[in-house]
């Protein structure tokens, strides 16, 4: 349920602009957190958004976009841009009316690979809006971003770093979601292994199955729980941790290199796992390993150690 403003004149409270905001990349599930834990990385996509005045005569909000970087010639440049669509919401949301628009793209987040480039487009555009409004802050506070971008989004897990940074647990309940921030143990090192190929994550959500083994299910809900202690204090836990009987195996016809790269990293003794709905796999190490995690991928795949981004969303 979204918990908006009453309606007011967008002239008395637009800032002049432009804004910048830098939202971060994010791994969802880590394994076995489907749909509730995150974890927020160092890969950044930037948006530059202002105010552009009516046209005279023309009701209509004038709209330029521009992109760069991950996706540019493939994403739409008009009013279906997931950018300008969250926006669109967050000046609704906030009692603006909506205003004309520029915005200037810059990404850096492979789209369809599984690192949370739609959560990030989405917490951007809200952010942007917000930035836009001189009491935005006040009037769309952190939590009702998060909350805003969840709906949107649909699940919480990707829009939670996006939003707060460092690793989260989010979840939901009937009308409104909530997410809780945790700091990363620095001894643990990210590596991704980014293919070329796109994988969308409602062609990997429609492989799930509708029921899973009761004992399978157990399984995965200690594994979750150890998975927040392994990444906030106890490192040594992390392949025990990272175990998943919920979703992998079934989307593993989908992507069956990233399959093959998770098994073979795992039987070597190293955490690994795949990233959201993949096909990108994420091994959680320790830093005198990434070297040799690092070359272990497949030709062609881009092999990246990240950073945890601790900040989120920030305007800069």
């Amino acid at each position: 349920m979204t918990k908006g403003h009453p309606a007011s004149d967008a002239a008395a409270d637009l800032v002049t602009g432009p804004v910048r905001i830098r939202v971060p990349a994010s791994s969802a599930n880590l394994g076995p957190g489907f749909d509730a834990l995150g974890l927020a990385l160092a890969l950044h996509d930037v948006v530059t958004a202002r105010v552009i005045e009516q046209v005279a005569g023309d009701a209509s909000a004038p709209l330029v976009v521009e992109c760069s970087g991950e996706g540019a010639g493939s994403v739409p440049l008009d009013a279906s841009h997931l950018v300008y669509r969250a926006m669109a919401h967050g000046f609704e949301s906030m009692g603006v009316a909506l205003p004309g628009v520029g915005l200037a793209c810059e990404n850096a987040i492979p789209h369809g690979r599984g690192l949370g480039s739609s959560s990030a487009a989405i917490v951007a555009g809200l952010a942007a809006a917000r930035a836009l409004v001189q009491d935005g802050d006040e009037r769309m506070p952190d939590d009702s971003l998060f909350g805003l971008a969840a709906e949107l989004e649909g699940h919480p897990d990707n829009v939670a770093p996006a939003t707060y940074g460092a690793f989260t647990v989010a979840y939901g309940e009937p009308g409104w979601f909530h997410a809780v921030r945790l700091d990363v143990d620095p001894r643990i090192a990210f590596v991704t292994f980014v293919p070329d190929t796109v994988l969308e994550t409602r062609v990997a959500r429609g492989l799930l199955p509708d029921l899973v083994p009761h004992g399978d299910a157990a399984r995965n809900a200690g594994r979750a729980a150890l998975m927040v202690a392994a990444l906030t204090g106890r490192p040594d836990q992390l392949f025990a941790a990272t175990e998943d009987l919920l979703h992998q195996q079934y989307r593993a016809e989908a992507m069956p290199d990233s399959a093959r790269l998770v098994a073979s990293l795992r039987a070597d003794g190293f955490p690994a796992v795949v990233s959201g709905a993949g096909p990108t796999v994420l091994a959680l190490v320790r830093h005198e390993d990434v070297p040799e995690v690092s070359s272990r991928g497949p030709s062609g795949w881009r092999a990246e150690q990240l950073d945890v981004d601790p900040y989120g969303v920030q305007v800069l």
